[in-house]
C-alpha cells in the first residue's frame, strides 16, 4: 500500500542578510525576555492564590472558583488563539505581531495588578492571555528566520532553556515580592520588562513575513478557534469537577473534537489552506508534537500535586518551595543549549527516547515519596527531570520547525505551543482529577466525626481537609494525620499514572523519531520551500551579506 505523499521540496533560497545575520544573539536575548515574562506569569501567580483569597486590603477576597478562573482565563485565551496568531505573524509581519502582542500583555498586566475584585481579575488575566497568544509563537517564528539552518539547533536550545529559567525564578520572585508588596506587585513587576523589551524590539528585531501567503482561510482561522477554545474549556471544567462524565464536560469536550475534526476536513480540501494537513504525514513531523504535548501533559501534572506536597505535606512556604524546584530549572538551562551536541553523537530518536524515560523515571519516583523523604532524594529527582526535558524540547521543537518552510514559520511555531499547551491543561485536568478523586475515596472513612455541612467540603483536597480541621480546634486533630496519608497516597496513583504516560511517549519517539543523520545528510525539511522565506527579512542583498561573510 503505497504512502501519501508529503509535501513537494524546492529548492534552497538565498541566504539571511548580513545585517541581520550578525545581530541575531542579540536578537535572541531580546526574544528569550519577551518569553520568560509570559511563562514566569503563571508560576508567579501559583505563588499567590492564598494571598489572593485573602479579605481586603490583603487580597481580594477571591473564592477557590474564582482563583481557578483567574488561571483558567489566561489559558483559554491563550491556547484558543495560539494557532490564529501564528498565522497572522506570518501573514501580516513577525515583528508587528509581537509588539502588539507584548503591548496587549503590558496592559493587562497593569490592570490585573490594580483589579478591585475577582472578577476584574479574572478579565484582566484574559486580556494577559490575548497578548501572550501573539508573543509565544513570534518568539520562536522570528528565531528561525534570523538563524542560519545550521544554528538553529543551537538558538532553540537557548530558546527552550530561558523556559527553565522563568520556572526558577517565578516562584522565587513572587515569593520575594509577597512578602515586601501587595500582592498586585507580581502583576506589576511585568510593565517595566515589557517597555525594556518594547525598546529593543524596535530597535534589535528585524521584520519579517510570508512574501506570498495568498488568501487568508477565514473558516479554517474561525474553525481553529472555536474548536480549541471548546476542548480546553471542556477539559478546565473536567478539572474543576474532577470528573470528565459531567454533561457540561463532555458537551464542550465532544463540540470542540467535532469542530477540530471538521477543520482538518477543510484544510484538506482548501486549495489555500492555514496549515498544509501533508506535514502530518510525515512520522517525524507527527511524532514530534506528539512528544510535546505527551511530555507536557505527563509533567504539568506532576507540577500540579507536588506544590500540594511540598507546601501542605512537608509545610514548605511558597517561596521554600520555588527554591527546591531551582534543580529541575538549573538542568534545563544547562543542558537545553547543549542538547544539539548529543543529537550530533546519537541522533534525535536516541536522545529523546531517553530524556522520556528520565522524566518517567522522575515521575515513577514520586509514588516512593513520604512525609520524611529526605530533600537531597528530592532535589536529584528535579534534577533528573530537567535533564530530561532539556533533551525532548529542543531536538522535538527542531523537528517541527525544519519540516515546515521558513515562511511558515509562524504557523509551525503556533502548532508547537498549541499542542504544548493543551497537552499541559489536560495533564492538569485529568491527573488532578485523578489526585482529587482518589483522595475523596481514602479519606471519607475518616470524616464520620465532622458536622454534616463541613463533610463534602474536608473530602474536597488535602487543604481543605486540613483548613476544616483548624476550624474544628481541639476536635479536628485526629484529622491531619489521615489527610496526609490519604494524599500520599493518591500522590502516589498520579505519580504511577504520570509516568506510564512519560512511557508511552518515550514509544512513540523510539519509534518514529528519525535516528542518526549521515554526515552531509540532509536533515528534516532540508531543501524545503522554507528557505525562501529568508529573502523576506528586511536588509541588505543577500548576495552582499554572503560576499561579506567569505
Amino acid at each position: 500500500m503505497s504512502q501519501p505523499s508529503s509535501p513537494p521540496a524546492a529548492p534552497a533560497g538565498p541566504r539571511i542578510p548580513e545585517a541581520v545575520h550578525r545581530r541575531r544573539w542579540a536578537v535572541l536575548g531580546v526574544l528569550m525576555l519577551s518569553l520568560l515574562i509570559v511563562v514566569l506569569d503563571n508560576s508567579i501567580l501559583n505563588v499567590a492564590v492564598k494571598t489572593i483569597a485573602a479579605p481586603a486590603p490583603t487580597g481580594i477576597g477571591a473564592t477557590q472558583g474564582e482563583l481557578e478562573w483567574a488561571i483558567n482565563s489566561y489559558t483559554l485565551v491563550f491556547a484558543g488563539l495560539l494557532f490564529t496568531a501564528g498565522l497572522l505573524g506570518d501573514r501580516l509581519g513577525r515583528k508587528k505581531v509581537l509588539l502588539f502582542g507584548i503591548t496587549v500583555f503590558g496592559i493587562g498586566s497593569a490592570l490585573a495588578a490594580l483589579s478591585g475584585s475577582p472578577g476584574e481579575l479574572i478579565a484582566y488575566r484574559a486580556v494577559m492571555g490575548l497578548g501572550a497568544a501573539f508573543v509565544m509563537p513570534a518568539t520562536l517564528a522570528v528565531l528561525m528566520n534570523v538563524f542560519e539552518r545550521d544554528e538553529q539547533p543551537k538558538a532553540i536550545g537557548i530558546w527552550a532553556g530561558s523556559v527553565g529559567l522563568a520556572i526558577a525564578i517565578g516562584p522565587i520572585t513572587g515569593g520575594i515580592l509577597l512578602e515586601h508588596f501587595w500582592w498586585g506587585s507580581i502583576f506589576l513587576i511585568n510593565v517595566p520588562v515589557v517597555l525594556l523589551a518594547l525598546v529593543l524590539m524596535t530597535w534589535l528585531v528585524p521584520d519579517s513575513r510570508d512574501p506570498k501567503p495568498g488568501r487568508i482561510d477565514i473558516p479554517g482561522v474561525l474553525l481553529s478557534v472555536v474548536g480549541l477554545v471548546l476542548l480546553v474549556y471542556g477539559i478546565i471544567r473536567g478539572g474543576e469537577l474532577a470528573s470528565f462524565t459531567d454533561v457540561t464536560v463532555l458537551a464542550p469536550v465532544l463540540g470542540g473534537l467535532a469542530v477540530l475534526v471538521l477543520f482538518v476536513l477543510h484544510e484538506r480540501r482548501s486549495d489555500h489552506p492555514a496549515i498544509d494537513m501533508g506535514y502530518f504525514r510525515r512520522p517525524a513531523f507527527s511524532a514530534a508534537v506528539a512528544a510535546i504535548a505527551l511530555v507536557f501533559f505527563a509533567l504539568m501534572g506532576v507540577t500540579f500535586f507536588s506544590a500540594f506536597y511540598l507546601q501542605s505535606v512537608r509545610g514548605y512556604s511558597a517561596l521554600q518551595s520555588g527554591l527546591l524546584i531551582l534543580p529541575l530549572a538549573v538542568a534545563q538551562m544547562v543542558f537545553a543549549p547543549r542538547a544539539r551536541l548529543v543529537v550530533e553523537r546519537f541522533g534525535a530518536k536516541a536522545v529523546c527516547t531517553v530524556g522520556m524515560l528520565l522524566v518517567a523515571l522522575g515521575l515513577a519516583a514520586f509514588a516512593l515519596f513520604d512525609a520524611s523523604t529526605p530533600i537531597w532524594v528530592m532535589e536529584i529527582v528535579f534534577f533528573l527531570q530537567g535533564a530530561g526535558m532539556a533533551h525532548i524540547m529542543p531536538p522535538v521543537t527542531v523537528a517541527i520547525m525544519q519540516a515546515l518552510p521558513r515562511e511558515k514559520a509562524g504557523s509551525g511555531s503556533a502548532i508547537n505551543n498549541t499542542f504544548r499547551q493543551v497537552g499541559g491543561a489536560l495533564g492538569v485536568a485529568v491527573l488532578g482529577s485523578v489526585l482529587s478523586s482518589t483522595y475523596r475515596g481514602e479519606i471519607e472513612g475518616h470524616l464520620g466525626g465532622v458536622p454534616e455541612a463541613l463533610r463534602a467540603t474536608a473530602g474536597e483536597s488535602v487543604e481543605a481537609t486540613l483548613a476544616v480541621a483548624e476550624k474544628l480546634g481541639p476536635a479536628g486533630r485526629d484529622l491531619v494525620a489521615p489527610a496526609y496519608d490519604a494524599f500520599l497516597d493518591a500522590m502516589h496513583v498520579t505519580a504511577i499514572a504520570s509516568a506510564v504516560i512519560g512511557v508511552i511517549g518515550a514509544v512513540v519517539v523510539a519509534v518514529f523519531l528519525p535516528g542518526r543523520t549521515p554526515a552531509g545528510a540532509a536533515g528534516p525539511g532540508t531543501g524545503s520551500a522554507g528557505d525562501e522565506g529568508r529573502a523576506s527579512v528586511p536588509g541588505p542583498s543577500a548576495e552582499a551579506g554572503e560576499s561579506a561573510r567569505r
